[in-house]
């Protein structure tokens, strides 16, 4: 599959001249409901042989009109791009939001759209999408304005799951809380951080844990603690389980450290310094906590090892 064109604002797309199928949202994280959108459209373009497109935004506009309380994204615009290319999207679009854009009054959101997509055949949206200044336009404006430019619009329902709907800020709420599991439920998939090998201070080697450190700043950090993760990347040629711990190492690092994430693997590692990871987030085990000493602190990952051992099934550490 090749990947999606990208497009860094709608001022400056260059699309081939087919029928263009594009939802549009902010999509953060790419969860469930925002695959069934994003299907849609892409189910759309294939049976007219048409183009597959996404329109997003950053920053979130709660950054623009609410700095000091804005939502902290789940992924980056890049990340977001790698995301979408797994569902056939055949372009995407990150439209800037900021006060022009915000400005566009509901009514003239389409027109707008339209002048620099003028082969826009479809929008697909969630049925409870806003766009325009104040948020005024709603799909039953947005029904109407389509109307007058022979655009279809297809809204699609939430997707609920244990009774609640599939969103975004449900997501943050559960990865702040260490709720791993109901994370990749909502996902679709799992939770993953990415990131460059880098040097440590090899302190857990010396407890006969080697781990790998990962250089990783994710905007929204998920609670501290230990982790149960798969861990890929060349040359292994396919996921190998690891034990992961997130957080400010609060027994051997100076008080107000960055977070680090560094994962041990339950086997041999292929990976090195240099080496680039990713790492998928399957079990929350513990939270983190600060110890009397290392030797406490080895005692615990020792524990923590035979945990994960227990989550992938696998033998117990050698006693």
């Amino acid at each position: 599959m090749n990947p999606p064109l990208e497009f860094a604002s709608l001022d400056g797309v260059r699309l081939p001249s087919a029928p263009l199928h594009l939802a549009i949202g902010m999509f953060d994280g790419v969860h469930l409901g925002h695959q069934a959108v994003i299907e849609s459209a892409v189910r759309s373009a294939r049976w007219s042989g048409g183009l597959a497109g996404v329109l997003t935004f950053w920053p979130h506009p709660s950054a623009l009109f609410h700095p000091a309380r804005r939502a902290r994204m789940l992924m980056s615009p890049d990340l977001k791009v790698r995301v979408l290319a797994g569902l056939g999207v055949d372009a995407v679009i990150v439209q800037p939001f900021n006060p022009e854009f915000a400005k566009i009054a509901a009514e003239e959101f389409l027109p707008f759209l339209r002048a620099r997509l003028p082969q826009l055949a479809g929008i697909y949206v969630g049925e409870n999408w806003h766009f325009g200044a104040g948020r005024r336009g709603d799909v039953r404006l947005l029904l109407a304005e389509a109307a007058k430019h022979r655009v279809t619009v297809v809204s699609v329902p939430p997707i609920h799951c244990d009774g609640a709907v599939v969103s975004s800020s449900r997501i943050r709420a559960g990865l702040e809380a260490g709720r791993i599991e109901e994370v990749d439920q909502l996902l679709g998939y799992s939770y993953f951080a990415e990131g460059e090998v880098i040097p440590g201070r090899k302190l857990a080697g010396t407890f006969g844990f080697p781990t790998l450190n990962v250089a990783w700043e994710p905007e929204l950090p998920p609670r501290f603690g230990v982790y149960a993760v798969r861990v890929a990347g060349a040359p292994a040629p396919a996921p190998l389980p690891a034990v992961a711990n997130y957080g400010a190492k609060p027994t051997v690092a100076a008080a107000g450290a960055a977070p680090l994430l560094e994962a041990h693997i339950l086997g041999a590692c292929p990976w090195t310094t240099g080496s680039r990871i990713t790492v998928d987030w399957l079990k929350f085990l513990r939270p983190e906590e600060k110890f009397a000493g290392v030797d406490a602190l080895r005692a615990q990952i020792a524990r923590d090892v035979a945990a994960a051992k227990a989550f992938f099934g696998l033998p117990p550490p050698a006693s």
